[in-house]
């Protein structure tokens, strides 16, 4: 017996959602996609009991993508789910893990493998900030209670565990009886709260102005003179503090998003047996979706996790730290851009006067640059590629999804084989495309900056993933319509 074959039966008894027997209606999946929704926001706003105010969020630099929540039972947000993608796709495309994703036995498999991972991943994740002391017991609860920190630290480890396990599960009720994915539905739901909150929120920031967009611009016309806004400091200061540079940015992604969204190939399709029925099956440009881009930032996040715990423990070796941000050697060339604090040397410069440091040099600022740029492109396209092959979407799956639907592509014999052959010259070649041209869009978006600071990579994921729901949904309601299309789309 292979390894592999000895691992089935433990994957196989992991405790999971329940499928459907049969179809389910467009209204019970929206119910359960809102229910879940509203679960995700409830948890989201119940804190860790025994956590002190002085603990440091490691990823609070993406939030925005991670979908989690600082303080609360959903800190670890899809942070266990995403790297256990990463280290499982991988494995599988080193071929250190063998398996044929057309074969439904691999699929189990893979499905297994990764739900395990996130159990790992959720201890892996949790248990460094306890250890290191990043995330710290309330003395007072501690001593009102009678009880040691030790005990505190315990049920806090426990309430991290159980959110990660939750929205592990959330996750799986929303990909097997809702709509789209919970995944998707998260880092929506974050960022969006992110953005509104970037609106109108008038709490001040660390610059003194309102950190909403609307109240700030009112506060600079009641407070600031007309001579200095058109003055040469002034317009930066509109540009960059008074956000129209983030709003231009957010508006021109969504607008960039939706294009290449609906930008793709159609192979023409022809039914075997129904003469006149005809089809198209579209390659979009962005075929793997902006998923893979969540791959890459959880990379560099934890790469910035490592960095951090070595310098928690005084080997600075690899870089130093002021709070959860690098501020030189290897792990500063490594860190994410996400604003125009990040690159432009007049910002940086006041950025890293608050820290306390010398600034780094214009070299310094560029080759960070260029590093965020390279894992941006040459990690959205590897992912791309990993992505395809692990869920299905490479051209032998979608060939055979074809042919099981009954049809053909025009002037080729009916088989897999020629299907595939098809698929092979647009798919492949595509996602590579697609891949370099998101990640080239995630770079653009932020070192420009946007809306309450959700991250190039969070306000992208969001286009891209209501994009798709919308597309879903109304998938969902032709087949409602058309009961015969169920068959096409693999449903019951």
């Amino acid at each position: 017996m292979s390894f592999k074959e000895s691992l089935e039966p433990f994957f196989s008894r992991l405790p999971a959602v329940s499928s459907p027997e049969g179809h389910v209606h467009f209204k019970n999946k929206l119910l359960w996609t809102l229910g879940i929704l509203m679960l995700y926001f409830a948890l989201a706003n119940v804190p860790l009991f025994g956590l002190s105010a002085e603990s440091i969020d490691l990823f609070e630099q993406y939030r925005a993508f991670f979908a989690g929540a600082s303080g609360s039972l959903m800190l670890l947000g899809i942070g266990p789910i995403v790297t256990a993608s990463i280290v499982l796709q991988l494995l599988t495309g080193a071929d250190i893990i063998k398996l044929d994703m057309s074969d439904p036995r691999d699929q189990a498999f893979f499905q297994g493998a990764q739900k395990f991972l996130v159990f790992v991943m959720i201890v892996l994740t949790a248990l460094p900030q306890i250890v290191g002391g990043y995330i710290q017991p309330d003395a007072g609860i501690a001593a009102s209670l009678g009880v040691g920190l030790g005990v505190i630290t315990f049920l806090i480890f426990l309430q991290i565990c159980v959110g990660g396990v939750l929205i592990l599960f959330m996750d799986e009720i929303v990909s097997k009886w809702g709509i789209g994915s919970g995944v998707g539905l998260f880092i929506v739901a974050g960022v969006s709260q992110q953005i509104v909150t970037g609106l109108i929120n008038w709490v001040p920031d660390s610059s003194g102005l309102p950190a909403g967009i609307i109240p700030k611009w009112l506060y600079i016309i009641q407070n600031v003179g007309a001579d200095y806004l058109f003055s040469g400091d002034g317009l930066m200061f509109i540009l960059i503090q008074g956000g129209i540079l983030a709003l231009i940015t957010t508006v021109a992604i969504f607008f960039l998003v939706v294009y290449a969204e609906s930008t793709r190939i159609e192979i023409p399709l022809a039914h075997s047996s129904v003469k006149g029925a005809r089809g198209r099956y579209p390659v979009k440009l962005i075929y793997a979706s902006v998923l893979p881009m969540i791959l890459v930032r959880a990379l560099q996040a934890n790469i910035q996790l490592i960095g951090l715990m070595l310098a928690g423990r005084g080997i600075t070796i690899f870089g130093e730290y002021s709070g959860s941000t690098p501020i030189n050697g290897l792990m500063y060339y490594l860190a994410p851009i996400s604003s125009p604090h990040d690159w432009i040397p007049s910002l940086v410069q006041e950025t890293y006067t608050g820290y306390g440091v010398a600034a780094p040099e214009l070299w310094q600022i560029g080759l960070h640059v260029f590093v965020d740029a390279v894992f941006l492109i040459a990690g959205g396209i590897i992912f791309a590629l990993f992505w395809i092959e692990t869920t299905g979407m490479g051209a032998k799956p979608s060939a055979k999804k074809v042919f099981n639907s009954g049809m053909q592509i025009p002037g080729f014999r009916r088989n897999i084989g020629s299907i595939e052959k098809v698929m092979d010259r647009y798919i492949p070649k595509v996602t590579v495309i697609g891949g370099a041209f998101i990640g080239a869009l995630t770079l653009v978006a932020s070192l420009l900056g946007t809306i309450g600071g959700a991250g190039g990579t969070g306000l992208l994921l969001t286009v891209s993933i209501v994009y798709r729901l919308y597309e879903d949904i109304a998938s969902e309601q032709m087949m409602e319509m058309h009961p015969m299309m169920r068959s096409f789309f693999g449903q019951e």
